[in-house]
């Protein structure tokens, strides 16, 4: 198997900087750029379509999607983003007078809340808030103790954007079984670093983005839907795809498709999907649990480091998984942010800490020089502070 290392070399950006802000927007691999140049410039070249090869294409990428999350092809659709494909379940739901809705509004990304406050405004569903544990985690206890008998949906995310703390998806699922409830994940912040099987989770619903984890490009991800509740979620969007027989243009046949693919309202974004492809290739290459022996690894060396120079970390370090946050108390952390960027290193600030999140081809000899580089913003006696 190739080793990891060996990938370095198809993100150009690792000769520039270190970057280490997978869980915002990644860079793109050569791989990813060479597959949409290819079929952009077949485009180009050939004119007349080969709507066959292009299906083929699609076919790839959704099963290369179901192979990652542990489902079958059927369940995969397409998407524009993580926020269009929670909305699919949102408008689509047969809801019913009385339905409530659970989810920690106060730390889950405005992705997975405005569609469900949406719902509650406008009288469909309630919304119930899960408090959260001081690290910002749903856990499955706070989870079982916000459940009614009338909850119909549990909505949650696979790791919080602004803690990196990684939710009990197992736990959530046996719960929302034992209780009657759909779990709902936006699985972006995980999906491509981590391993998951959303069918030993209990997952019904869950929907990514490719920009992130998966090393993709922004405008392109993907649903997954268990086909057991396909036919309860009515497609908000509705075109020739959706339904069955739907190449036969000649024929008016109104019927939608009994599985994922009902979600694919019209013609697909088949550049984008060639990327995804590609990126999802090398993932496949590479291996989700190397890769996640990696990142993690990566992490839990830069958490120590930092702890070292007087920041707090989190999550703590035995839940410590793909992301560590940090601020420290005497440096403010847009000074931190900017002292970091001013050194080469690409992260994020997330409600007032910094956001570390790397991929398969960071390094350790990275994570020594983002310590080193931390060090050299931190106050000594007798100097005047940076801030």
């Amino acid at each position: 198997m190739k080793p990891l290392h060996a990938f370095r070399d198809e993100f150009p950006v690792s000769r520039t900087h270190i970057f280490l802000n997978h869980g915002g927007v990644s860079p793109t691999s050569t791989r990813v750029v060479d597959a949409v140049h290819a079929f952009m410039d077949s485009t180009a070249r050939v004119g007349r379509p080969s709507f066959d090869d292009w299906e083929s294409l699609a076919t790839d990428c959704r099963e290369r999607f179901a192979r990652l999350v542990g489902c079958a092809a059927d369940e995969v659709a397409f998407v524009r983003n993580t926020s269009h494909g929670l909305s699919l379940l949102a408008a689509g739901l047969d809801w019913r007078p009385g339905d409530r809705i659970a989810a920690a509004s106060s730390v889950e990304y405005p992705s997975n809340v405005y569609p469900w406050m949406d719902l509650e405004v406008r009288g469909v569903a309630a919304l119930d808030v899960i408090p959260v544990d001081e690290a910002g985690t749903v856990t499955v206890e706070a989870a079982a103790r916000v459940l009614r008998p009338e909850t119909r949906v549990l909505a949650v995310s696979s790791a919080q954007y602004a803690t990196g703390a990684v939710t009990d998806l197992a736990g959530l699922g046996q719960l929302c079984r034992e209780r009657g409830v759909l779990l709902c994940v936006d699985g972006i912040q995980t999906v491509g670093a981590l391993p998951l099987d959303v069918k030993a989770a209990g997952i019904h619903f869950l929907s990514a983005d490719s920009h992130k984890w998966m090393l993709g490009m922004m405008g392109i991800g993907a649903v997954f839907v268990d086909r057991s509740v396909v036919g309860s979620i009515h497609p908000p969007l509705l075109g020739w795809r959706s339904t069955t027989d739907n190449f036969n243009f000649d024929r008016v046949h109104f019927e939608l498709l009994a599985d994922a693919g009902r979600f694919e309202e019209g013609s697909l974004a088949y550049p984008l999907i060639a990327g995804f492809a590609a990126a999802l290739e090398l993932l496949e290459e590479a291996g989700i649990e190397r890769i996640a022996a990696r990142v993690c690894g990566l992490v839990d060396e830069l958490g120590a480091r930092l702890e070292r120079l007087g920041c707090e970390t989190a999550p703590v370090p035995e839940e410590r998984r793909h992301m560590v946050t940090f601020r420290h108390p005497d440096v403010p952390g847009e000074v931190l942010e900017e002292g970091l960027a001013e050194a080469g290193v690409v992260v994020s600030l997330r409600r007032g800490r910094i956001r570390v999140s790397p991929h398969l081809y960071n390094t350790i000899e990275e994570m020594e020089r983002v310590a080193d580089a931390v060090a050299a913003l931190l106050p000594r006696a007798g100097r005047v502070p940076l801030y």
